[in-house]
């Protein structure tokens, strides 16, 4: 007979170990049982829950090309853990007229074989069950004492070595003023604007965006609001930010957002976030103007400093000459022969390297 090698592990606490495990012993069971081996599937960090399995799904695709006659999996369970996805999938085989071997479950093909085969599925849904169970219960213990239960912490905190929330001297400061800032009349984009020139950073490293900063300041956990599902606990965590200033900024953004179109800018501004004052080294907003006369639209970049009066005395500069004279040297950079040379070869390197984020997201 020729046969093929089914082996996965979860997320939780198996690692690559358990997937060569898996394979010697599948292996070994083969050699003993005179079954040649064609092939193996594998799926890594991915639950048997659910059949959205790569691997899994291409091995059932390819049964139906008469390749391999058996399947052989550590156990049962590395299979499914659904009784219903076993079956259906186990039903599909079968017409294909492939069978699934566990190599450490000695299951005859009698009918007392066939209750047994039903059993061992029925305890690996069970498993699966309880153990969502249990981690539900350690999560809702975690919570009732405002401990950390995973998911992207905000920006101003850090957890400390017994899973609680404590402030974060580097960046909570920063927090705070984006609140200040925004209550005092800022806007998203400018708020956004300053925590990049301060260099805070998403916890995954990126730039800050308007969208992370709509949802920091609609967050209740900077006024020390722990929520999880539906136990919610006001002081549960250290606040960052005052309760009048959380408030006072909420009814701000809810007036911002009955008039969508108040900031819409009339044209798109190239430089936004990348042009800086010579003078002050300030941002270097858009801004456009009607002429009284001829009633003629002016656009042009304004310095932030100049436009909130503190003291620069840098001129607008006009959008069209700015942004025609960026692109312009961008232009001699960019269609420079032996830079897009570099470019390619850059490119090349890069897809031949092996993807170390990939493993890491998948696992995730």
């Amino acid at each position: 007979m020729t046969g093929v090698i089914y082996a996965r592990y979860s997320s939780d606490n198996q690692r690559e170990e358990s997937i060569e495990g898996q394979l010697r012993e599948c292996k070994a069971f083969a050699q003993s049982n005179d079954i040649q081996i064609v092939g193996t599937y594998i799926d890594r960090a991915l639950s048997a829950k659910t059949d959205n399995r790569p691997d899994f799904q291409r091995m059932i695709k390819d049964s139906a090309n008469g390749l391999f006659d058996t399947i052989i999996v550590w156990k049962l369970d590395r299979f499914a853990r659904n009784r219903y996805d076993s079956a259906h999938y186990k039903a599909l085989l079968r017409k294909n007229g492939v069978k699934v071997i566990s190599a450490t479950e000695i299951i005859s093909d009698t009918a007392e074989g066939v209750l047994l085969e039903s059993l061992l599925e029925g305890l690996a849904e069970y498993y699966s069950a309880d153990l969502a169970e249990k981690v539900l219960r350690g999560l809702t213990e975690n919570a009732l004492k405002c401990k950390y239960n995973g998911g992207t912490l905000p920006i101003g905190y850090t957890i400390d070595s017994e899973q609680f929330f404590q402030v974060d001297p580097l960046t909570a400061p920063a927090v705070l003023q984006a609140f200040i800032s925004y209550a005092e009349g800022a806007s998203m984009q400018e708020v956004t604007d300053q925590l990049n020139i301060k260099g805070i950073r998403t916890k995954r490293g990126g730039k800050i965006s308007i969208n992370s900063v709509t949802r920091m300041l609609h967050n209740r956990k900077y006024i020390g609001e722990y929520k999880y599902r539906d136990i919610v606990k006001p002081g549960g965590i250290p606040a960052i930010i005052p309760e009048d200033l959380f408030d006072k900024v909420q009814e701000r953004m809810v007036l911002n957002k009955k008039a969508p179109a108040k900031h819409k800018a009339e044209d798109e501004y190239l430089l936004t976030t990348k042009l800086f004052c010579g003078k002050c080294q300030c941002l270097m907003v858009g801004e456009s103007g009607t002429s009284q006369m001829k009633k003629k639209v002016h656009r042009y970049y304004k310095c932030v400093s100049v436009k909130k009066h503190q003291g620069c005395d840098k001129k607008t500069v006009r959008k069209e000459w700015i942004e025609d004279l960026t692109i312009a040297f961008i232009r001699t950079i960019v269609f420079d022969d032996d830079f897009v040379s570099m470019l390619c070869e850059t490119a090349t390197r890069v897809q031949q390297q092996e993807n170390t984020t990939l493993p890491l997201l998948k696992k995730q």
